[in-house]
Order: structure tokens, then C-alpha cells, then sequence
């Protein structure tokens, strides 16, 4: 899209919004939010109107740190200190528009965080209860609210895993960040008829689940892959199941599994212009297609993997691949390639190591390389895709083997 075209489509986009508060003609982000609503959330699928509004009216750049400011309006988590992040806008705005928030509604947060998703759904809802388990960051968000005057915001810090049973019952319960499983807690403070979304599973494969509670009981529907901080407090240590960072894995390397039946590949996550096909070519029925036709706009996905590199040296990675027509995006990293983000123990970025870029036009090839761990490297996300090249890509049989470190 040209960028006369995608200016026009972000005018657009403002006028949909309407409502937006009195200083919008102020703020100097005011084009960056509109580029976000029209990319991040409704390209992407988002349709409930009064979410999108919302999301064009809380400046999420008040709820990032001074560096992560002119990262504020792209579609990726960012570090918000004490090993915690801002889940991207395109999160944000699916986990809201499932909850369903209605103006009388009463709603309990897990994991205030920042504070971004209480702000969004301030506008929403009648009243708005927030937990947050890290102290300095919990206070960091409640002045944050009341200078921003989200006045109809409770905040409080707190064991998530516990809820706020002093303000229960609670029309919609919406859990950022990821328990095994279902706090019970949580399900005696929801109310008959209410819903409660939450990510649940093991550390790096999570899932949305969406419960509805019916005479007493809670109706479960499963929902798309996706990656959060753990819940930790109490919740942690009812964990069952822990990954081995010494032992790093690739999961559903061939895209093959799909419980859900919803044409998504099972533990990767932020999948975005993909899609499962038949291809008996490679390994098993399935392949992993990426189409882009918009140069920067982002067709991948991810999946996440604890590593230690105290034990770890080395990796060897490897995929099955095939390009057609492709062009590189407008930045480095948007071209055809599977990258390693790596981080230390407190999440921040350590470098990446790329398998590409692939730019020419190719048969199914295998492709691999070997990668040197960093020593504090405890955590890596696997990202594989076009990025924001045009074109297609098909990806399969994706493998990791790792190499000990010596004593």
C-alpha cells in the first residue's frame, strides 16, 4: 500500500473511532493509534466497535517506559520492568472483544501490569478491579490510572490466585498472565451468567480459554495458542509441570497438530497470515503457507522455549522451505527467515541469530545452521516467516537439537 493510500485508510479509521477524548487533536500520537486500530486490530479481525474505539482512545505510550515509547503503537510485547511486559495491541483488543464488556458490568483483572487493559476496559465497563502481584509495579500503574483519570479503575497489590472476594461477585474476569490451571478462587467470585477468559498451561504453550458459568458450573470453549508471564504467588507453586531449559525443544515442528479444529497450528502462537494445507510432500499432510501482499505488514509465527546457556552451548536448527516471488520488507528483519530472539533471566534482549534472510525464488529445500547460545541466555522466541516480505513462503518440519555445554 502506498503510503498516500495508508495515510487515507488511518483518517479513516479516526473517523470510525469518534468519541476520542478532548486532547486527541493534541497528542502527537494521534496518527500512530489510528495506524495501529486500522492494522493491529481491525485487519486483524477485530470487529466490536466499542473495543476498537477504546483502543483508539487510551495512549498506550503513557504506559511504556521512556525507551519503548516510539515502540509504543507497534503490534509486540515490550518490557515493562520486574520481568513483566505490555501485551501486544492485537492481544489486547482479542482478549477485550471476547470478554464482552457490557456498561453495567463489574470486572476483576489478574496481572494489572502497566495498567494498559484496565484503562482499556475503563471506558467499557462500570467499574474496573485490578490485582497486581508486584508491588512497585502495581503502585507504578495505580498513579499511572489516576493521573490519566481512569477514576472508575480499583487497583490493589496483591496474590492474584486469590481474587478480591470483598468486591465479588463479578460480571467478567479477564486473567493476564498464565496459571496451570483455573484459580478456584476466581471461579467462586464469578457471577452466575459471567465469563472469565484466561491463558492456561505449561510456561511456553498456553491457550485462551473462555468459561462461561452455568448453574454453578463452568462451560469451557478453547481458543487460539498464545504466550504470557506466569502467574506466580500462590499459583506457581501449584505448578505441576515446569520446562527444562536444559532440554530445548521445538513442539509441532510440522504444523500436523490441530486440536481444535480451527485451522491453527497447536503450540505457536501470534500466527498471522498463515495457514495449515495439505502438502504430503514433506513430513506428514500438513504445511505451514505465508502469503503477504503488503510490504511491513506481518505474516508469522512464534513459539517460545526456555534455554539455559549455563548448559546449553549450541543449537542446531533446521526446516524444510520453499519461496516463491518474494521481496524484502521495508527493515532488515522483514524479510523470509526463521529468527531466535534470545533473553537473560530478567527478559532482556540478548541478540538474535537468524536462518536466512531467503530471497530467492526455491524449490523445498532443507536449510539449518548451528547457533552458539549466550551463557545468560534463559529464555529464546522462535519466530518464522515472511516477516513483512511479500510473496509466499511454506515452512516444514521444523527441528531443534542442542548440544551440552562441558562442565
Amino acid at each position: 500500500m502506498r503510503t498516500g493510500k495508508l495515510r487515507t485508510c488511518w483518517i479513516v479509521v479516526i473517523g470510525l473511532l469518534g468519541g476520542l477524548c478532548a486532547d486527541a487533536a493534541d497528542d502527537k500520537f494521534q496518527d500512530e493509534r489510528a495506524k495501529m486500530v486500522h492494522e493491529a486490530l481491525v485487519r486483524e479481525g477485530i470487529t466490536n466497535k466499542r473495543v476498537i474505539e477504546s483502543m483508539g482512545q487510551v495512549p498506550r505510550h503513557e504506559f511504556v517506559p521512556g525507551p519503548q515509547q516510539k515502540q509504543a503503537y507497534v503490534d509486540v510485547a515490550l518490557p515493562i520492568g520486574y520481568q513483566q511486559t505490555i501485551s501486544p495491541p492485537f492481544v489486547v483488543g482479542y482478549m477485550t472483544e471476547t470478554l464482552d464488556p457490557q456498561p453495567g458490568d463489574k470486572v476483576l483483572e489478574i496481572g494489572t501490569g502497566s495498567g494498559y487493559q484496565a484503562a482499556v476496559l475503563s471506558g467499557l465497563v462500570k467499574e474496573v478491579y485490578s490485582i497486581e502481584i508486584v508491588g512497585p509495579l502495581g503502585r507504578e500503574a495505580e498513579k499511572r490510572l489516576k493521573k490519566l483519570k481512569y477514576d472508575n479503575v480499583f487497583c490493589k497489590v496483591g496474590d492474584g490466585y486469590l481474587g478480591w472476594p470483598e468486591h465479588a461477585p463479578f460480571d467478567k474476569i479477564i486473567v493476564t498472565c498464565s496459571p496451570e490451571k483455573v484459580p478456584q478462587p476466581l471461579v467462586d467470585q464469578l457471577r452466575e451468567g459471567g465469563r472469565l477468559l484466561i491463558p492456561l498451561g505449561e510456561r511456553y504453550q498456553q491457550v485462551f480459554y473462555l468459561y462461561e458459568k452455568q448453574g454453578g458450573q463452568l462451560k469451557q470453549t478453547k481458543l487460539i495458542p498464545t504466550l504470557f508471564v506466569p502467574m506466580t504467588g500462590k499459583s506457581e507453586d501449584l505448578r505441576e509441570v515446569k520446562p527444562d531449559p536444559a532440554n530445548p525443544k521445538i513442539l509441532n515442528g510440522s504444523f500436523e497438530k490441530d486440536e481444535n479444529k480451527d485451522d491453527r497450528a497447536d503450540n505457536w502462537h501470534h500466527q498471522r497470515q498463515m495457514e495449515r494445507i495439505k502438502d504430503d510432500s514433506r513430513d506428514g499432510d500438513y504445511v505451514a503457507e505465508f502469503q503477504n501482499e503488503e510490504p511491513g505488514r506481518i505474516a508469522q509465527v512464534l513459539q517460545g522455549l526456555a534455554i539455559d546457556g549455563r548448559k546449553v552451548a549450541s543449537i542446531n536448527v533446521s526446516l524444510d522451505l520453499k519461496i516463491e516471488a518474494v521481496q524484502a520488507g521495508p527493515t532488515v528483519q522483514d524479510r523470509p527467515s526463521l529468527i531466535i530472539h534470545f533473553y537473560d533471566s530478567v527478559r532482556r534482549p540478548m541478540g538474535d541469530a537468524m536462518l536466512g534472510p531467503y530471497l530467492r525464488r526455491q524449490d523445498w529445500e532443507r536449510v539449518g545452521r548451528k547457533i552458539e547460545i549466550p551463557k545468560d541466555a534463559r529464555e529464546a522466541i522462535v519466530r518464522i516467516g515472511l516477516n513483512g516480505a511479500t510473496g509466499k513462503m511454506w515452512v516444514d518440519n521444523v527441528k531443534l537439537t542442542f548440544v551440552p555445554r562441558a562442565p
